[in-house]
């Protein structure tokens, strides 16, 4: 390393120990001068020291030196200082936390790591470190809050993504590309996701708010996930049915959003006689979700649902996603490509993506009218499918308002049809 880029790794070491100083010291700011254990000028030096000690390491390495041996005994020297000012504040004010003597282990680490090793890392070690101290208040009231039955909810979803998943087989069991294991158990996590993040959303911000915005969180995933989910908590909780409509909705028109940015970037002929249409329905569609959520703003008392996700349902339902979308796939191959549009109505009654995607893919061989009728087919056969979903799953209000607002949404995109015209023939 040359002499700039020595300066500039120390620097970032400094700014570390100063980013996490700040914190420190704003959270006791109201102290008298050596009330403090470390505040930004002691933190700012534990960015330093860190950064030194990475320089004598790398010096020492480059001699023969025993790799490791500065750093350690310079981090053994700052833990035993902080440990020892610790225990003395804990019994001057009876106050006990280690949590200044980690931050300036980290900050000293995080320090070293900017010579050592890499810039960019240690850049977001030192940002998530003050992340995380500052948003201690927020932290404890979570906890506070939190239920023992949403905290087992995580753990299983946790257990779910990180154990159970890697160890699933990914290969395709059956006909026509057959059905993965793998695929049915992400289903199953982007399901209780979605259920999981809706429940927090609603807990949080109330059903009006919440539903509309872990709705539109949802709809980035799967719509067709979310309406689902919101469905079954509509039945469970029919207080909340209007407000989690709302969220369903807004699913809805995100999903329509995401499709038309899809169409425009892997799909661009089919721009033109489609995306009028769909942005002139996902703007009905948010426009119904936002004023429904406005009406049911006086429900933000109402209580949440009980659980976060049912396991069981949500395997059943992620199946049946799967089999329909296997439905598909042996749709095509029988048909082949005569039945695009039969087999886009199969894949649009789980997911549009995957019939986007397809369609994209064989516009070199298939002819723009082939390609919007069967993209228009898998559109149709989702919103349709999400309405049936929420009529059979959900409470009446809940399915009412989403039928309505589909229906809606179907009329403003044959508006928006003699538009569609006009662009092709520009």
């Amino acid at each position: 390393m040359d002499n700039l880029e020595l300066f500039e790794r120390l620097g970032l070491a400094i700014v570390i120990g100063a980013a996490v100083g700040v914190e420190r010291h704003w959270r006791e700011r109201e102290e008298r001068e050596g009330a403090r254990t470390a505040g930004i000028r002691t933190f700012t030096m534990f960015g330093m020291l860190g950064g030194v000690a990475g320089l004598l390491e790398n010096a020492l390495q480059s001699t023969g030196g025993l790799p490791g041996i500065t750093i350690g005994v310079f981090l053994l020297s700052l833990s035993i200082v902080m440990v020892v000012f610790s225990i003395r504040e804990a019994i001057a004010e009876q106050r006990f936390s280690v949590t200044s003597v980690i931050a300036a282990m980290l900050t000293f680490g995080l320090g070293a790591l900017s010579i050592l090793g890499d810039l960019a890392l240690a850049s977001a070690g030192g940002v998530a470190l003050v992340a995380i101290l500052a948003a201690r208040d927020f932290l404890h009231a979570a906890i506070r809050r939190l239920h023992w039955l949403e905290l087992r909810s995580a753990i299983i979803l946790l257990a779910m993504t990180f154990v159970l998943l890697p160890v699933v087989p990914d290969q395709a069991i059956g006909p026509f590309g057959g059905v993965s294991p793998r695929s049915i158990l992400v289903l199953a996590i982007l399901l209780a996701s979605i259920s999981f993040v809706g429940y927090v959303a609603i807990r949080l911000l109330g059903p009006s708010v919440g539903g509309v915005v872990a709705g539109a969180i949802g709809g980035l995933a799967s719509s067709t996930g979310t309406t689902i989910s919101f469905a079954r908590r509509s039945a469970e909780n029919p207080s909340t049915s209007q407000a989690l409509a709302a969220g369903a909705i807004s699913a809805g028109a995100v999903s329509l959003a995401r499709t038309g940015l899809l169409v425009a970037t892997l799909a661009a002929p089919l721009a033109a006689p489609m995306l009028p249409s769909m942005i002139l329905a996902a703007a009905v569609m948010a426009v119904y979700s936002l004023v429904l959520a406005r009406r049911t703003k006086g429900d933000s008392e109402t209580q949440p649902p009980a659980n976060p996700f049912e396991l069981w349902a949500v395997l059943k339902m992620a199946l049946l996603l799967v089999l329909v979308a296997f439905a598909a796939r042996a749709a095509a191959q029988f048909f082949g490509e005569e039945g695009l549009v039969i087999a886009s109505l199969f894949s649009g009654l789980a997911d549009v993506d995957a019939a986007t995607v397809t369609i994209a893919g064989m516009l070199p061989v298939l002819t723009v009218k082939a390609a919007t009728m069967g993209l228009a087919a898998a559109i149709v056969a989702n919103m349709v499918a999400k309405a049936v979903y929420g009529t059979v799953s959900g409470e009446r209000s809940f399915a009412m308002h989403l039928w309505l607002a589909t229906v809606l949404s179907g009329v403003a995109a044959l508006v928006a049809l003699p538009v569609t015209g006009l662009l092709q023939t520009g």
